[in-house]
């Protein structure tokens, strides 16, 4: 697979950004806390009837994409550049399972629209033994623009063709302390211990706002080979 010298990013933006943290989340470089209020809305009180919060299982590998433009369909990194650009195999098998999976996008996809999710066939900070008809792409977030779909229209239009995180909680506030008793086991085949999960706050039927909490033990990369030392490991890979 050729790699382009000047690669363009399609969307013209990033292709997914960053989820603000909660109290008590480990913080990596970059990362940033939400708000205090937005905090107490998560985890203590809600404001009215209007909140919905639905608590989601947070899974660990590299954030990706799935866009539709000019009825084409194009493979994202996070930073919004072609998946085939990237110099790290794992996105280059990304983009190689986009292409096997097309119509499975074309389908679920609107002009413009993009489905961001998590790759997990590189294992990163997590060991996964993916169930049967996992398959290695959790999809977490249908997007167009800056518009995030609310959940259930999300889950609706997704059907039964792409893996969801595991739903926690929904209903009003869950605090840290609840959410460990329920965080175990994965819904995804996690080895290690699950990293966290991810609060979506919906207001009056649109996703208001989004935030993380993450192990403060959590190491983020450990079986990466230029953090571990050692060699590559594989949640999954193509048969061919």
């Amino acid at each position: 697979m050729q790699i382009q010298n000047n690669p363009k990013k399609p969307l013209g933006i990033k292709a997914y950004g960053h989820i603000p943290h909660l109290p008590g989340s480990r913080l990596g470089p970059g990362d940033h806390k939400c708000s205090d209020g937005q905090a107490r809305i998560c985890t203590q009180k809600t404001r009215d009837k209007h909140d919905l919060i639905i608590v989601q299982e947070k899974v660990d590998g590299s954030c990706v994409a799935v866009a539709r433009l000019d009825d084409k369909i194009l493979a994202l990194n996070r930073a919004g550049y072609l998946a085939q650009t990237s110099p790290y195999e794992h996105h280059q098998l990304f983009a190689y399972w986009v292409r096997e999976n097309e119509s499975r996008f074309s389908a679920a996809l609107n002009n413009g629209e993009r489905l961001c999710g998590e790759w997990l066939a590189l294992a990163h900070g997590t060991l996964y033994n993916l169930p049967p008809n996992h398959g290695p792409f959790v999809a977490f977030d249908l997007i167009l623009g800056n518009a995030r779909t609310p959940y259930y229209e999300f889950k609706e239009r997704l059907g039964e063709h792409f893996v969801t995180p595991r739903v926690i909680h929904t209903g009003g506030p869950l605090g840290i302390e609840s959410l460990l008793k329920v965080l175990e086991p994965s819904g995804h085949g996690a080895i290690d211990p699950v990293g966290g999960a991810v609060w979506r706050v919906e207001r009056n039927g649109e996703v208001d706002f989004l935030a993380k909490w993450v192990r403060p033990d959590k190491l983020d990369g450990k079986y990466l080979p230029e953090v571990s030392g050692g060699r590559p490991i594989w949640n999954w890979r193509p048969k061919t």
